[in-house]
């Protein structure tokens, strides 16, 4: 972690600076307005309280901030929404404002919190807050030259992510996009409704003329501001939902087919689980499993408005849950958006910049490998397994697929841009990777690689059929059923693969519904 992050826990002092000697500013300069009074006054002291809590790093800031905002009952929607902003600014650029708050008084939460909100309403609409001593400070720290200051600093990174990026071409204009607020995308449920007429009616209501169609998911709009859409009621009836569009790419990645046996292995709130089943039209079995049980709690609610019946959440203890291996080499596709380290979202997070590090990075990777190896084993022969982060760090992507090459020969690497040719129009990647990046796709960061399980030859596959191996004494829920066995034949319809040959092999890797 940065020097600058020393502070980071400092406490308010009392509101009204002092000059040397202990003498209260003279009758003659200008005071800070009292924070009972004045509203802008009112909304530094709500930023600096708020900074307080978070710069603790005692959780992620979305959580921490929520819960301030329950502390604060009285705050407005309006009043919420200057709040976070401003928070988030300086979360983006703490090092950077750190940085130049070391030459003004008072609390260092407090010179955080100006600097966020000169940033968010104006220097002018700010002023009026201030002190003689505080206006000055901002005039003079306003006019620093920022392009002058070192790498770091400027873009408001710790040194060990700078470094890990400084190898990316343009890693500059990269991490410039990832300090800016990030757009809103949403994404139509294809089973309940088509993306114009969700557009026309976002365009007639509540996003006036802040939406457009996503330049590559067929699936996505992107909103500019933060219009009220949970309180919409094609949110409530499961007609849209929230999803980056990188995200929705990955879905399309996988690309599964009616009637298939699939995988969301690490599936979370179940974002990316909603799209697939969708692509499934509802049929087949789509495995939703996570080792958490609050964020598959959370994904109950969304399933429930989308309409699917195909989907099954599971909860399990680990990657190598026996549940898990259940399920070896039955699997026409697998999705593995793994753990990591979040640094493709920091317009979103951009507090996991100061609480990851080269320690809790290394610990992800180890991670990274154990429930990729272990997704593996449930892929059939000629099935697809998709590796995915939302990380723009090499370790966590490229040397994850190196590895796993290495020790798993029976599967190969396909291309993710020729999969994606006719699915995602516009789309132009060097390959063999889906890389996708803020400035250049407009995108949260994301990376993902494709691999296919090679078929075995014929002699191998004889040798493994006699071969009975013991199978762990559990079971899984089947869609609409409360438990069945893993053990019985696929249910697909006629023409589909049967058990243990998956769809998508390479003489058909396009397959699945769009």
């Amino acid at each position: 972690m940065t020097s600058e992050r020393s502070s980071s826990s400092s406490r308010p002092a009392a509101q009204g600076a002092r000059r040397p000697g202990g003498q209260q500013a003279g009758s003659g300069a200008r005071r800070a307005a009292p924070a009972g009074k004045n509203p802008v006054a009112q909304r530094v002291e709500q930023v600096r309280s708020a900074l307080g809590e978070i710069l603790q790093w005692s959780g992620p800031a979305d959580q921490v901030l929520s819960r301030w905002f329950r502390e604060h009952p009285k705050l407005g929607g309006r009043d919420r929404g200057m709040v976070a902003e401003a928070v988030y600014d300086v979360l983006r650029h703490l090092r950077r404002y750190r940085n130049v708050a070391e030459g003004g008084r008072g609390a260092a939460t407090r010179r955080l919190a100006i600097l966020g909100l000169a940033s968010t309403l104006g220097r002018d609409g700010i002023l009026p807050a201030l002190d003689a001593d505080e206006a000055d400070w901002l005039r003079r720290v306003s006019a620093i030259d920022q392009a002058a200051l070192p790498r770091e600093i400027r873009l408001s990174i710790p040194d060990w992510l700078s470094e890990a990026l400084a190898i990316e071409e343009d890693s500059d204009s990269l991490l410039a996009a990832l300090n800016r607020a990030a757009p809103l995308d949403i994404r139509i449920n294809p089973m309940k409704a088509d993306r114009e007429t969700i557009l026309a009616e976002l365009r007639a209501g509540v996003a006036a003329d802040m939406a457009e169609p996503t330049p590559y998911s067929p699936f996505g709009i992107r909103l500019q501001g933060r219009p009220a859409l949970t309180r919409w009621g094609r949110f409530e009836d499961g007609s849209i939902e929230v999803q980056d569009e990188g995200s929705q790419l990955l879905a399309l990645l996988v690309a599964p087919r009616r009637g298939e046996m699939v995988i969301d292995f690490c599936a979370g709130a179940g974002g990316k689980t909603l799209l697939l089943g969708a692509l499934m039209r509802s049929t087949g079995r789509l495995y939703a499993l996570d080792v958490s049980h609050a964020r598959l709690a959370r994904f109950k609610p969304r399933l429930a408005r989308s309409g699917l019946s195909n989907v099954v959440p599971v909860v399990i203890a680990s990657e190598n849950d026996a549940r898990v291996k259940r399920l070896a080499r039955k699997a026409h596709r697998v999705l593995v958006d793994a753990p990591c380290s979040g640094t493709g979202t920091l317009r979103r997070n951009p507090d996991l910049k100061w609480r990851q590090s080269p320690e809790s990075v290394a610990d992800l990777c180890a991670l990274q490998r154990s429930i990729l190896a272990s997704a593996a084993r449930c892929v059939a022969p000629g099935g697809r397994l998709v590796y995915a982060t939302c990380s723009i760090l090499r370790v966590e992507n490229e040397g994850q697929v190196e590895a796993f090459l290495a020790a798993h020969p029976e599967f190969e690497l396909l291309s993710a841009p020729e999969l994606l040719a006719d699915r995602a129009g516009g789309l132009s990647l060097p390959g063999p990777y889906l890389k996708l990046r803020p400035d250049v796709h407009g995108t949260d960061g994301f990376f993902a690689a494709v691999f296919q399980r090679r078929h075995a030859p014929a002699a191998v596959q004889a040798a493994e059929a006699e071969v009975e191996l013991p199978e762990p004494e559990v079971e899984l829920p089947e869609p609409e059923a409360e438990a069945a066995g893993l053990d019985d034949d696929i249910a697909v319809p006629d023409g589909e693969p049967a058990q243990g040959e998956a769809a998508g092999s390479a003489d058909n890797p396009e397959g699945g519904d769009r």
